[in-house]
């Protein structure tokens, strides 16, 4: 089937038609023209719809599907529809399931079993046998399998002659080696972020130097042992700043950060939801304005969702006995509008969700261009809408965005030559 994308309006930093009205012509899966007043036949779907935007196809940099395992949290089907509703046409998959993505067969599983949709999945490997932090996995048979990075999420990397050997034996087939920093002993049983809040609220605090002293640990083993390293869901801005100064040295590191940490503060925790209990922890708002700066500034090279769905048995607990974990595909990229519409153009913040996360892994991208592979994003960065428990497409309802008005809304994506569509 054809379709004609009528006045919409191309975001793509860098691009020549960047903020320009366009109809956008797309036939059997590839772009066939770009122009103006372009005519449908009959055999054309025409989508025409005031303040409709296109980019490419935005790729999530970590999402967690709990698939194999915990199916009643999330299932390979319900996270990657969740995705698709949230604009992303690829996104990167936690090897965080039960058994562990540590093996080519659980590679093949999840390709497997994402082969048919709309969105691509792409497989993280675990870092270490069973993601307990002993044992490297078996890399090269996991790359070969199709594994885009190795990592074990949330469970840091506290053992640094894992990590150093991780980082040299990635370089043999040029492999993206990701550790999410958090020195856990510092604070065993933090629930929050560290300050004034949490004195007031009687709940133990995980310090910014949880974060700080691994980020520095990491690359100082970068340094050491070369390779391709990234840091994942940042929180502090003096991590920031230490990830740009390894940057200015050539070292090859990266950092994300959730998109939620921009838009929410520890204040939230005020009620002891504990759908706001995330990790990282939900900072201060000096901090989140810290951060805000760092991205302005091109020090931050891609926002993610961090996507972890937890049911009701896992969070409706006392704080301190809840599970960890937001649901965000869906509202990953609102968010970022939200949080940085008055800071950033409309194409850099969408760059943070396009040529950043490809950049990072190392994957080509498909160009808005004419004879080129359509993988696109539709949206309206400038419609506002207040997200709600019925809009909820993951089979987990931990948001931390219910009854909050959020900007840039979703209307489709088109990708391998599928496309779905929302509300047109």
């Amino acid at each position: 089937m054809k379709i004609l994308l009528k006045s919409v309006t191309l975001v793509d930093k860098g691009h020549a038609m960047n903020g320009k009205k366009v109809d956008v012509l797309i036939n059997k899966g590839l772009i066939d023209k770009i122009g103006s007043n372009i005519k449908a036949d009959s055999s054309t779907k025409e989508i025409n719809k005031k303040g409709l935007h296109i980019s490419k196809g935005w790729i999530d940099l970590l999402a967690n599907f709990q698939d194999p395992g915990y199916e009643q949290k999330e299932d390979i089907k319900s996270g990657l529809k969740a995705s698709a509703a949230g604009g992303f046409t690829k996104v990167c998959v936690s090897p965080l399931t039960y058994p562990c993505r540590d093996s080519k067969g659980q590679i093949d599983y999840l390709k497997e079993a994402s082969s048919n949709n709309i969105v691509d999945a792409l497989p993280y490997g675990a870092l270490s046998k069973n993601a307990e932090g002993k044992e490297l996995s078996e890399f090269s048979d996991l790359s070969q399998a199709g594994a885009i990075g190795f990592t074990d999420d949330r469970k840091s990397i506290k053992n640094p002659n894992l990590l150093k050997n991780a980082l040299l034996y990635s370089q043999s087939m040029d492999a993206l080696v990701i550790n999410y920093p958090y020195q856990s002993d510092i604070s065993p049983k933090g629930v929050m972020n560290e300050g004034e809040m949490s004195t007031n609220l009687g709940l133990k605090g995980i310090p910014k130097l949880a974060e700080e002293l691994m980020v520095q640990r990491d690359l100082y083993l970068l340094e050491y042992t070369g390779g391709r390293f990234h840091l994942s869901t940042l929180s502090s801005a003096k991590s920031v700043d230490l990830v740009s100064t390894a940057k200015k040295k050539g070292l090859k590191v990266s950092c994300d950060l959730a998109s939620y940490q921009l838009l929410l503060s520890e204040e939230e925790l005020n009620g002891y939801d504990t759908r706001y209990k995330t990790l990282p922890p939900l900072r201060s708002k000096p901090e989140i304005k810290e951060l805000i700066k760092k991205i302005k500034k091109g020090e931050v090279d891609a926002l993610c969702s961090n996507h972890l769905p937890e049911d009701l048995d896992a969070k409706k607990k006392e704080f301190d006995l809840a599970n960890f974990g937001a649901i965000n595909s869906q509202t990953a990229v609102s968010a970022a509008i939200t949080a940085l519409e008055k800071e950033l153009k409309i194409e850099e913040i969408i760059e943070l969700f396009t040529n950043g996360p490809s950049s990072i892994l190392g994957i080509s991208q498909a160009e808005i261009k004419e004879g080129s592979k359509a993988e696109l994003t539709l949206f309206d960065p400038n419609e506002e809408y207040e997200f709600s428990k019925e809009m909820v497409i993951s089979k987990s309802e931990n948001s931390p965005f219910f009854k909050k008005k959020l900007k840039g809304k979703v209307y489709g994506i088109i990708n391998k030559g599928k496309s779905e569509f929302f509300n047109l």
